[in-house]
């Protein structure tokens, strides 16, 4: 809800997908006219379809794709790699890789059935390049992670020739419904103060990304393609 509400304040135009129905409900009435929210799973293959045809049917054109869906498999048998089970690896691997191909697959081919030029940016997590054994070990949701990366970049460099971009933004511990384990752990959150030492240690908040996202979704960050831009209050450059 930050990144979109972010995007619609620099002058944009979005389709807000959600599972939630609260969350979509919410979405409509804090966004506004500028914005159509509507339900929907991103593991599903045609919920990212049906969310570039309302765009287009609303706004008249579709620039861009920013893709969020993901979170923890540890529920379903994610863990350290000896103890996954095969449904944890199934499950977190559909719902962090498997929805984002589904909703980039649909965004390359809208634009190129558009003929015009556009970005995907994609949401990673630092998991995927700078392990935490202690606290952050599941393995299958590092191995998506790290997956986003590599494919990011392998379409970025095929599609730079038709003026598409893609780009990866990795944050570290966010305050969100997936990270309540952490943040309601106090030793984690010490942990934390020394991973993410910048602005005093604190976790991160959705809102901090809002800048970043709308950069490189916006013409400002036009040549810049196959990126992996850390958001992480310097988890990947602590000991």
């Amino acid at each position: 809800m930050s990144g979109a509400r972010a995007c619609v304040e620099a002058g944009a135009r979005v389709v807000v997908v959600g599972r939630n129905p609260d969350s979509v409900t919410e979405a409509r009435s804090i966004l506004g006219e500028n914005a159509v929210a509507m339900a929907g799973d991103a593991a599903e293959p045609d919920t990212a379809v049906a969310a570039i045809r309302a765009c287009l049917e609303a706004f008249g054109r579709f620039d861009g794709l920013y893709h969020v869906a993901g979170g923890s498999g540890r529920s379903k048998g994610d863990g350290p790699l000896h103890e996954i089970t095969d449904e944890g690896w199934q499950a977190t691997m559909n719902l962090n890789l498997t929805s984002l191909f589904n909703s980039n697959r649909a965004a390359v081919r809208a634009l190129m059935e558009a003929g015009t030029p556009g970005v995907v940016l994609n949401m990673s997590s630092v998991l995927g390049v700078s392990p935490s054994p202690a606290h952050f070990s599941t393995h299958a949701y590092s191995a998506a992670k790290s997956a986003v990366l590599g494919f990011t970049r392998s379409c970025a460099s095929y599609y730079a020739n038709r003026s598409i971009r893609f780009n990866v933004i990795a944050p570290a511990l966010v305050e969100t419904p997936m990270s309540k384990r952490a943040i309601g752990d106090a030793e984690i959150v010490e942990f934390v103060r020394t991973k993410q030492p910048l602005d005093g240690g604190r976790p991160s908040v959705p809102a901090d990304l809002d800048a970043a996202v709308v950069f490189l979704l916006s013409d400002g960050a036009k040549l810049i393609t196959g990126q992996w831009l850390n958001v992480d209050g310097g988890w990947t450059v602590t000991g």
